[in-house]
């Protein structure tokens, strides 16, 4: 029997990226998966994706910034399937790097509102769910940036802080009700977001591999394996804490 045979998983930001690879990993191990994110082209892409390989899944267009978004996915999923088991809030912007004193409000604004507002909407619903239906697993991307500094990266730092203190203060607030809240923490991970980030500014590459010991970047599927444990049994006694994914870039100070 598969891990997550007729679980029910929602993701965020699943249509590309971390989220893609995750929501592909979870449907091979029969998981019916919800994938909310902006880009419906891309979103199609990835459920017909998983149903050609004989899998279930579902897109549903959502702006996590949105609360008439939030609220909309959370009723559609209830409608279509009655619970949910797991949710990877993983949606997420990295924003323009600059300098603290020269990022804009606009800035501020689009991180803190996607990266930390939204995995805060989506935790509110989740878990109201979640305490209806006698439990559940909550999993929040945050970053290596949410324990470290790094220059030109004040805001997104922030808000994957921010994420981190969220993971920890619910999983406290509901350890007792079955339900367990977990972070992964990659590092330098080669998606499109970064990509777009290395097309812009090359000498990024050289600046992350220089903070990774192993002297490369990852790969979302290698995000995806710690998702998945985490949301399973073999997690069961684990809650409040994090997965640190980053090739050794936090081993050195």
């Amino acid at each position: 029997m598969k891990r997550f045979e007729s679980k029910i998983v929602l993701i965020t930001g699943g249509n590309s990226g971390i989220g893609k690879a995750t929501a592909l990993a979870f449907a091979r191990e029969g998981a019916r998966v919800i994938i909310a994110a902006r880009r419906e082209n891309l979103g199609q892409e990835v459920t017909q994706a998983i149903e050609r390989d004989g899998g279930e899944a579902v897109f549903i267009k959502t702006d996590v910034t949105n609360t008439q978004d939030i609220e909309n996915l959370f009723q559609k999923i209830i409608d279509i399937y009655g619970k949910l088991d797991c949710a990877f809030n993983n949606a997420g912007v990295g924003g323009p790097m600059n300098r603290l004193a020269k990022q804009t409000m606009d800035n501020w604004d689009q991180v803190i509102n996607t990266n930390l507002r939204g995995v805060w909407l989506c935790m509110q619903y989740e878990i109201r769910q979640m305490l209806k239906q006698g439990g559940g697993v909550i999993v929040n991307t945050a970053s290596t940036a949410g324990f470290s500094g790094s220059p030109g990266m004040a805001i997104y730092s922030a808000s994957k802080h921010g994420v981190m203190g969220l993971t920890k203060s619910a999983a406290a607030d509901y350890a007792t009700k079955n339900i367990r809240i977990n972070a992964v923490c990659p590092g330098p991970i080669l998606t499109p977001m970064l990509e777009e980030g290395l097309n812009t500014i090359p000498v990024m590459k050289e600046l992350y591999l220089a903070t990774v010991l192993m002297g490369r970047l990852g790969t979302p599927e290698e995000i995806s394996g710690a998702v998945l444990w985490l949301c399973s049994d073999e997690a069961s006694f684990m809650t409040g804490y994090h997965i640190t994914i980053g090739g050794g870039q936090t081993v050195t100070p």
